[in-house]
């Protein structure tokens, strides 16, 4: 499984758009990408992104989803690092993490989803962030009903998603 750093898309009025992803592989089943997305309209007060308790939720998710235990392989993104996230991946048994060497992103295969989706947005004009993230989810969903497309981001990345 992998987390990608944050990945945020703008629309053309005020407001962006957060997600955070894993594309999850267990033996024996297809490959999997489970999200999240937060819409940011620009008011105050509003949460800006994703913090330790929002990526735990995610992690949470997916072990809700696929059962068993959760080997992560997880970038440097600093939310992903601190004591706070720390803390909260000790409290999860079920949960192993290995990190990616720093500046390493063709290793992470997520970034294969997001650079897709960014292509496949490339020429749109939403006219609000509730379109944005409109057209956003539904790419995504798309994606997940791809598993060969998913393979082919682990793949390019030529890492060895096989049980030793």
């Amino acid at each position: 499984m992998v987390v990608p750093p944050l990945v945020r898309v703008r629309a053309a009025g005020s407001g962006r758009i957060s997600l955070a992803g894993l594309i999850c592989c267990k033996a024996d089943q297809r490959t999997r990408l489970v999200f999240r997305m937060l819409v940011h309209c620009g008011r105050k007060g509003e949460k800006k992104g994703f913090r330790e308790r929002d990526f735990a939720a995610l992690l949470d998710a997916a072990h809700q989803q696929l059962g068993g235990n959760i080997v992560l392989v997880w970038d440097n993104y600093s939310h992903h690092v601190d004591a706070a996230m720390r803390e909260l991946i000790a409290k999860r048994p079920w949960l192993t993490v290995f990190r990616f060497p720093t500046y390493t992103p063709d290793l992470n295969p997520a970034e294969g989803v997001w650079a897709h989706l960014k292509k496949s947005l490339g020429n749109l004009a939403p006219c609000t962030i509730d379109d944005l993230a409109g057209l956003v989810r539904t790419r995504l969903k798309r994606m997940q009903y791809r598993p060969d497309l998913l393979n082919g981001f682990i793949a390019e990345t030529g890492l060895n998603t096989a049980p030793p």
